[in-house]
């Protein structure tokens, strides 16, 4: 093979590293350094830990006749700095990542050593290989990000989910790739997910029979019961009750933590936000307008001459019906079902939650976490942007630009 046909994984390079105390001009001290010798820039990596630099940067080799000065030169411009290099002779590009790209985020709250060595040998042992490590948020959970290359999305998944519980963390797989920061719909739960109440034990408890709904409330959550007799049965004990409990209510409900910051965050990266919901629509609609949310759909409460009537109205929102609300907001917001995020606590999500593009099970029952793409345990509900790879320094810069 001629000069000219040189394979680029016979072009001689370098791996020059520097380490050390941060502090602005080194990266462009380095290349400047390193301009004098007409190297072309192959690769570039950069960490900062608690202020500490390691910089990479993979070059083309100089002439054999200057490969001795330019280390020289380096090492000694480091040397100036009080910096540290070291210089590594090679050839070619790094190595292909393998096929299969996905990432890794991992919740722990907090993040123990042991933990994340068990998350990172399994990711060995599916036969995966760590390209990077990107830290997302330090608080209220420390969440971190590994891009992984050589094992398949799904059976990476199945590899680190089922443990995950066990090590005390989250663990989300999802595929690399553009799609990821594209999904432009996310559909939550309300009861248990967006607040923290269950609004059908609210109304029950003005009627003195709350310990009653609250039993079955409970069997229909966990699978046991049929969700739409379940409903009529609680709805029932309610007959009678006044209207104006509506608005004491809709005072009673508390948002989950981050609620506000989840949604305020999404509308402003131009998502939808909708809201599906087997409780009622008495609260639903208001918690739209208070939120700014895109959709809401919910059960509604018969009210008659000012009074309850212990009955329900409409189309009844049930599993199946969440998972059909899904496909209907994201027809009319445009945006496939791929693309897509919903987000619950209950049996009744299931259809909804593997629908989605990324389901995630919000401190959900044992048979939601089993089932959905991905669980989170922590009662903060704006760590779900950590799953769309969105950092806490972003959401703060972002807040700070809003109240400027």
């Amino acid at each position: 093979m001629s000069a000219s046909q040189t394979s680029p994984s016979d072009v001689p390079t370098l791996l020059v590293k520097i380490f050390g105390k941060d502090r602005p001009g080194i990266t462009a001290g380095l290349f400047d350094t390193l301009a004098a010798y007409s190297v072309d820039v192959v690769d570039i990596e950069q960490v900062v830990t608690r202020g500490r630099m390691v910089l990479c940067a993979l070059v083309t080799a100089p002439p054999r006749a200057l490969e001795g000065d330019l280390r020289a030169t380096v090492h000694s411009w480091a040397e100036s700095i009080k910096m540290q290099a070291e210089i590594i002779s090679g050839l070619g590009d790094n190595r292909p990542r393998g096929l299969g790209r996905s990432l890794v985020t991992v919740l722990g709250h907090p993040l123990t050593a042991e933990a994340t060595a068990a998350i990172a040998a399994k990711i060995a042992k599916a036969g995966g290989n760590i390209d990077r490590i990107f830290r997302l948020a330090k608080y209220p959970v420390t969440a971190v990000e590994f891009a992984v290359s050589g094992v398949a999305t799904e059976a990476l998944r199945t590899a680190l989910v089922t443990d995950a519980a066990k090590l005390g963390v989250d663990v989300a797989v999802v595929a690399a790739g553009l799609h990821r920061r594209a999904q432009r719909l996310v559909v939550m739960d309300v009861d248990s997910t967006l607040i923290q109440d269950e609004v059908i034990e609210l109304f029950a408890a003005h009627a003195g029979c709350e310990d009653e709904v609250a039993e079955v409330t409970a069997a229909a959550m966990r699978g046991e019961l049929d969700f739409e007799q379940s409903l009529h049965a609680r709805v029932a004990l309610l007959e009678g009750l006044d209207a104006s409990v509506v608005d004491k209510v809709r005072s009673e409900v508390r948002l989950t933590p981050g609620a506000r910051t989840l949604i305020r965050t999404l509308k402003r990266l131009g998502f939808q936000v909708g809201v599906v919901s087997g409780g009622f629509s008495q609260v639903t609609d208001d918690l739209k307008d208070r939120l700014g949310l895109d959709f809401a759909q919910a059960n509604t409460l018969e009210i008659v001459d000012g009074k309850l009537t212990g009955k329900v109205t409409g189309e009844i929102v049930d599993r199946a019906g969440k998972a059909r609300l899904l496909r209907r907001f994201a027809a009319e917001a445009g945006v496939p079902l791929s693309q897509t995020v919903a987000i619950g606590d209950g049996a009744n999500d299931l259809d909804m939650l593997n629908a989605a593009g990324l389901g995630v099970a919000f401190n959900a029952k044992p048979v939601v976490r089993e089932a959905a793409h991905t669980a989170v345990n922590v009662p903060f509900l704006d760590t779900v942007l950590y799953l769309l790879g969105v950092t806490r320094e972003e959401v703060e810069a972002a807040d700070a630009h809003e109240e400027d």
